[in-house]
């Protein structure tokens, strides 16, 4: 069997054919796009998937939390919004944080659907339905709308333990059920339901058990881990979504991840990462929480931004890039504290595994190996071995990081620094 797997991100996508055994073929096609228009967007999947061929099914791994407003004509009336879209009005006062929570495994957030459709309610606007960008493709790829348990489980408006829409979200928003898309569970045409990208990556890097978690720096970040449970109660401050009706994904993300490296280089110029790779541990005297983005996990304050503290003019560019590095590794301990029970760490991701310093970096703060995937393409590879339901293929490991135990102690009382710092930051 050839699977061709459509990996579609916030920025580009990308298709890879695969055979039954999670094996690629040589070249995949490629396509990036600089705005989030939805009809632009099926059009370069569908571009990418003419340039791979036919093949005998559609695996699709699709972004998470998006949201695409629709006309009775099931025609967009918005462009794609994402977890970025964090303005606005905020979620509607009858969702009570814990409580919803509780129910959905999400947020009182903007990075989910009950914040951007209350906006668009301000707004004036009422759509005829609301969907997933990824429920979009697959309406356009095969004349059919519906979503997968695992797309609906990313939107805030879903129970992962019931698999189905939340009414007491719906009726909060004012919405019908008929507003939004019909649960289903096989393929359409070809082509198998969209699945959340962060499961995908799961699959394809072999992270699906609760020991063996997926560290994945792209231009965000998150820390995850995907495994079989009939129910499951979630967690503070953690995110409970699914991969499919058998399996959950657990974790927390953070918003500040390639984007914050991209933004160092972009403003101090004169950072090379190379460099980072032998400065010794938080000796620069600087605590920089990185919440350029807001925060997600574990507070999830969209409120809350970047701060850094101890500058002085002896601070360098590179005592600043070294000190955003730290402080996004110190969140992932964090995150990783609140999992528990992870024996091994697989890192993924571009951003993280072309800055091996970085690398080394969260190595020394979670004070545990690094397992570095081998795997180019995990959200992709995830997506076909998932429509394949051949989740026990695991995935190869290319090299190990081992954490330098000197530095162990000095990361553990700078993230102790961090944290008063947030608590300082909150009480004033």
């Amino acid at each position: 069997m050839r699977v061709i797997a459509l990996d579609v991100g916030s920025s580009s996508v990308r298709a890879v054919a695969y055979d039954e055994e999670g094996v690629a073929e040589p070249g995949d096609a490629h396509a990036a796009y600089d705005d989030l228009d939805a009809d632009r967007l099926v059009d370069a999947c569908r571009a990418v998937l003419a340039q791979v061929g036919e093949g005998d099914l559609v695996a699709v791994s699709a972004f998470w939390h998006s949201l695409v407003a629709l006309d009775d004509r099931e025609r967009p009336l918005t462009q794609v919004l994402t977890w970025r879209e964090t303005l606005g009005a905020p979620t509607p006062p009858d969702l009570d944080p814990d409580d919803y929570h509780r129910r959905t495994g999400c947020f009182v957030h903007p990075a989910y659907w009950p914040a951007k459709i209350a906006r668009l309610h301000d707004s004036g606007l009422r759509a005829a339905r609301y969907v997933s960008f990824a429920d979009y493709l697959l309406l356009k790829l095969t004349g059919e709308l519906a979503t997968s348990v695992s797309t609906a489980s990313g939107t805030g408006v879903f129970d992962p333990n019931r698999l189905d829409w939340d009414d007491g979200v719906l009726e909060a928003l004012g919405l019908m059920r008929g507003q939004v898309p019909q649960i289903a569970d096989a393929p359409v045409h070809g082509v198998a339901l969209p699945l959340g990208d962060g499961a995908c990556s799961n699959v394809g890097a072999g992270c699906v058990t609760r020991t063996r978690a997926a560290l994945m720096v792209g231009t965000s970040g998150a820390l995850r881990v995907v495994y079989q449970a009939d129910r499951v109660e979630p967690r503070r401050g953690l995110f409970l979504y699914r991969l499919d009706g058998r399996r959950f994904c657990e974790g927390g993300a953070i918003s500040d991840g390639g984007n914050l490296w991209a933004w160092l280089q972009r403003t101090l110029r004169e950072v090379d990462a190379a460099e980072l790779a032998e400065r010794p541990a938080a000796a620069h005297g600087l605590t920089f929480l990185p919440f350029l983005g807001g925060e997600r996990s574990l507070g999830w304050d969209p409120n809350r931004r970047g701060l850094v503290t101890g500058l002085s003019f002896a601070t360098t560019p590179l005592d600043v890039a070294q000190a955003a590095l730290e402080g996004v590794a110190y969140r992932f301990a964090d995150i990783l504290e609140a999992l528990g029970g992870v024996e091994e760490v697989v890192a993924t991701g571009g951003a993280l595994l072309s800055n091996p310093a970085w690398t080394q970096i969260v190595a020394d703060a979670l004070g545990r190996p690094l397992h570095v995937s081998a795997v180019a393409e995990a959200s992709a590879r995830g997506a076909a071995m998932a429509a394949l339901d051949r989740l026990d293929l695991g995935a190869p490991v290319d090299h190990v990081v081992e954490p330098r135990r000197e530095r162990e102690a000095i990361h553990a009382a700078a993230r102790e620094v961090h944290r008063d710092t947030m608590r300082w930051r909150e009480a004033g």
